[in-house]
């Protein structure tokens, strides 16, 4: 070949590479724009739209977090009877009065109109509140997020806001509780979110879900008394003001600390009175509120989640995660949460301190255990009292389950339900009514729960076994595939498969603690 064609050749050569490699730096970009425009989908405010955010990845992973009701509802630490939620108080020391005055005069030595639920603000004082210690208790209970309420339904905020006086930078602390605490969380590498009330809060110092309606006949009173307590009781309808505070109020906690997670109260409104245009409205101001979290969350860099609470689910089903007080569930679905109290109130309740009344810690695993073999997530709420402090009742449980869990973690987090979510034998040694939920937990003489992750499928045993251990919905695992049965410390276990069960046989002194973990490792 003459040097002149070798130079065309080379020349032609060196053009298709450039060509070659021009197409494909363009298929590549062109493949990354798109994947990255798919991924940024910009959410709108219908629930068709809304329905398409997925549970963060931390979110799924985490399983186990820990929820806080802390307010000026803590002062009191009382509900008539010691029964039933403590935060309840504020509507229903209105709603029943004579049940409250004696116990209002011994603890404050005056009950409403002359002293009533704005003058506890000034002794919500969180004066032995450290944040740093509380995160650091969170962090060695195993729970990998926090949310605290931001503002419950009384209507009093927690955090730094410039949108209304009642607020704990203002009054009561005088600190912003939500902005330390979450420094303080995240500094322990944990995921902090807000728990939002306030779509209760025109019907929590009224008698009833009503669009409109007028304050009980006491705090009307004190409202003539004291003019500046209408922004903390009012307003008492769903008006459109009231409608475009409740989005500027989370816009603000949004705006300023960028929850991780948005966490919205049961909205009884949605149904008590479906139909009526303000209350289409007030549906509307969701869908928005949501979507531009969803959206500005983009903008951070973060992954959040949001829920869907209620008796009556406040969105359509698949719109954020299925919640409900203490809820239980018998079926692996799709991914829920269940934000369950340490005993039956959310706020503090000073009778459930001195009496010890928390679920134990055996409880406690069992519970975390139970909701995450069902595919779903522990919220495990505390209530702080009003300086502060949590009680030592609650630090010992969460510190118990936290040293469960840091031997047994793994059976926990970024794991995903099997294919059944358990099985027991035996007989009920035990029933109990869940409160709120209707549903009756039974435990049974033997009981078991899977979680799987990879190759391992992990089984709890809540009773300390000391005889062969039979697991039925194992009996049909290929022998062949099971590469063995192990502790959590790796040693290794006996087993064998018969006709009706996997049967491993359990080490002698196992050193039992709350539950204990077994991996049947597959070759796979």
């Amino acid at each position: 070949m003459s040097q002149l064609k070798k130079s065309m050749y080379g020349a032609l050569s060196l053009a298709l590479v450039f060509c070659f490699s021009c197409a494909s730096k363009t298929a590549k970009k062109e493949k990354k724009e798109k994947t990255k425009t798919c991924c940024q989908e910009t959410f709108k405010p219908t629930w068709e739209s809304l329905a398409k955010a997925k549970p963060a990845t931390w979110w799924e992973s985490g399983k186990f977090g820990i929820f806080i009701h802390w307010g000026p509802y803590s002062v009191a630490g009382y509900k008539d009877g010691n029964k039933g939620y403590a935060e309840a108080i504020t509507n229903h020391m209105y709603q029943h009065p004579e049940k409250y005055v004696s116990f209002f005069k011994k603890k404050f030595g005056a009950a409403p109109p002359e002293f009533g639920y704005k003058d506890w603000v000034k002794l919500y004082t969180a004066e032995n509140w450290n944040p740093k210690a509380w995160a650091e208790l969170f962090k060695n209970s195993g729970a990998r997020y926090v949310i605290p309420t931001g503002e419950h339904h009384d209507g009093f905020v927690n955090w730094d806001s410039d949108l209304t006086e009642w607020c704990a930078t203002k009054k009561g602390p005088k600190r912003d509780l939500i902005g330390d605490l979450a420094k303080a969380v995240r500094s322990e590498g944990l995921k902090f979110g807000i728990s939002y009330h306030r779509e209760r809060h025109p019907s929590r110092f009224t008698d009833g879900f009503k669009v409109h309606d007028k304050p009980f006949q006491q705090v009307a009173e004190e409202i003539k008394r004291d003019p500046s307590a209408a922004d903390l009781y009012g307003p008492f309808d769903y008006s459109d003001e009231f409608i475009s505070d409740y989005v500027a109020r989370w816009k603000e906690a949004e705006d300023k600390y960028q929850p991780d997670f948005m966490w919205i109260d049961d909205v009884p409104i949605l149904y008590a009175a479906k139909g009526d245009p303000q209350v289409e409205k007030f549906e509307n101001a969701y869908k928005k509120m949501i979507s531009d979290y969803l959206n500005h969350a983009k903008e951070w860099g973060k992954e959040v989640y949001f829920n869907n609470k209620g008796k009556h689910r406040n969105f359509p089903e698949g719109v954020g995660c299925d919640e409900m007080d203490n809820m239980a569930v018998d079926k692996i679905g799709a991914h829920w949460q269940n934000p369950a109290t340490l005993g039956i109130s959310y706020a503090y309740m000073q009778n459930e301190e001195i009496h010890d009344l928390y679920k134990t810690p055996e409880e406690l695993v069992r519970l975390l255990v139970d909701v995450v073999s069902k595919n779903g997530n522990l919220l495990l709420n505390i209530g702080p009292r009003a300086d502060g402090t949590i009680p030592e009742g609650m630090q010992r449980r969460l510190l118990a389950m936290g040293k469960w869990l840091k031997h047994n973690g793994d059976a926990i987090y970024d794991t995903k339900p099997w294919k059944v979510y358990g099985e027991f034998t035996g007989d009920i040694i035990e029933e109990k009514e869940v409160h709120y939920n209707n549903h009756s937990m039974r435990i049974h003489e033997k009981e078991y729960r899977y979680t799987s992750k990879n190759n391992t499928i992990f089984v709890t045993s809540f009773q300390n076994d000391a005889q062969d251990i039979h697991l039925h919905e194992l009996h049909s695992l290929d022998a062949a595939k099971i590469k063995s049965v192990e502790t959590m410390d790796g040693q290794e276990l006996k087993w064998s498969i018969d006709d009706h069960a996997l049967v491993i046989k359990p080490k002698k002194n196992n050193n039992f603690y709350l539950a204990t973990v077994y991996k049947v490792n597959l070759n796979l």
